[in-house]
């Protein structure tokens, strides 16, 4: 079994990295890491997972799938979907792609994490209820490897209730958010201090650096990852200033 991820703030990678922990042991991969497309060919079954953004894939996750479809035929495929609040059918959004693509889907796991939009107020909880998040996610990933070992995989947000929930509820009032990546990424130049961490981290390489100041271009896919490690708090997405830097280490138990 292969596990492949896409995440911003660390939540999905902690989630599949956990499930294949209970499963058998093995370390996952993220879709960034150039060895992916080959351990692809050689793996059977693949844990794929990513976080929901109004209820729909990563435009990269999105990309992800489609320049690798040749890959995903004839694998059997379990769906890991991370989310703040509600997704609906987040693992049936790469489920109909995959399927189109010959791959077969065994199931999918729907796991409320930590809100990862750190320049928005809603959704924000404290670091115990966000710890307890966490640990809720642990038991139901557990329950999941175990159900899968029993022959009865778990199947959230594949059937054609979720499709309805997941469109209604919000990808259709906000499906443009995420069919193409945004120009909105905001530095503001007064608090960059041209560190660089955003650039190194950035996922898309759509971060630079110009006269000692960061600077974005067209290609962000929301991942809040540069936000989430700014030393400065000088970068924000959908809000005006940086409320918390949700980092995933930040909620685990200690």
């Amino acid at each position: 079994m292969l596990g492949i991820y896409f995440s911003g703030t660390g939540n999905t990678k902690y989630c599949v990295e956990r499930f294949l922990g209970y499963y058998d042991g093995s370390k996952p991969i993220s879709i960034e890491n150039p060895d992916v497309t080959e351990a692809m060919r050689k793996a059977e079954t693949i844990v794929l997972g990513y976080p929901i953004y109004y209820s729909n894939i990563p435009k990269i996750m999105r990309d992800f799938i489609y320049h690798n479809r040749a890959n995903f035929n004839n694998k059997n495929v379990f769906i890991i979907c991370t989310m703040g609040l509600f997704s609906g059918d987040g693992a049936g959004c790469s489920a109909r792609l995959l399927k189109r693509y010959g791959a077969n889907i065994v199931g999918g796991l729907h796991l409320k994490m930590p809100d990862c939009k750190g320049d928005v107020k809603l959704l924000k909880k404290s670091l115990e209820e966000n710890k307890q998040l966490v640990k809720s996610a642990d038991n139901k990933i557990k329950d999941a490897v175990d159900s899968i070992k029993r022959g009865r995989a778990t199947k959230d947000g594949l059937n054609i209730l979720c499709h309805a929930a997941g469109l209604f509820g919000q990808r259709l009032w906000f499906y443009k958010k995420t069919l193409n990546y945004t120009n909105k990424l905001k530095i503001d130049k007064r608090m960059c201090i041209g560190c660089s961490r955003c650039v190194s981290l950035c996922p898309m390489s759509n971060l630079s650096i110009f006269n000692q100041k960061a600077s974005a271009d067209s290609k962000c896919t929301m991942c809040y990852r540069c936000i989430s490690n700014c030393p400065q708090k000088a970068i924000t997405l959908l809000g005006k200033e940086v409320i918390e830097q949700c980092l995933m280490e930040n909620y685990l138990a200690k």
